[in-house]
C-alpha cells in the first residue's frame, strides 16, 4: 500500500515535469514515459482521486437522470 508521503511526492514529480514539458519522470529508481499530455493528465487525476481517498474526502459525484415517455 502506498502511504500518503509516497502519493504526494509522485504527484509534486508528476506536476513538476508537466510544467517543465517533459514527458517522462524519474521516481524511486523508476523512470515512467508518457505518451502524451493527456496520459500524464489521466496519471494526475488518478492519483489526486487515491490521495483524495486516503484523505477520507472523495471528488463530488453527480447524477443525472433523464426520462422520456417513449414516444
Amino acid at each position: 500500500m502506498t502511504t500518503m508521503t509516497t502519493l504526494l511526492a509522485q504527484l509534486d514529480a508528476l506536476k513538476a515535469a508537466r510544467r517543465s514539458g517533459l514527458r517522462s519522470i524519474e521516481y524511486e529508481g523508476r523512470r515512467v514515459e508518457y505518451r502524451s499530455d493527456d496520459e500524464m493528465q489521466a496519471a494526475i487525476a488518478s492519483i489526486q482521486a487515491e490521495i483524495a481517498a486516503e484523505g477520507g474526502t472523495s471528488r463530488p459525484t453527480v447524477a443525472v437522470v433523464r426520462s422520456s415517455k417513449g414516444f
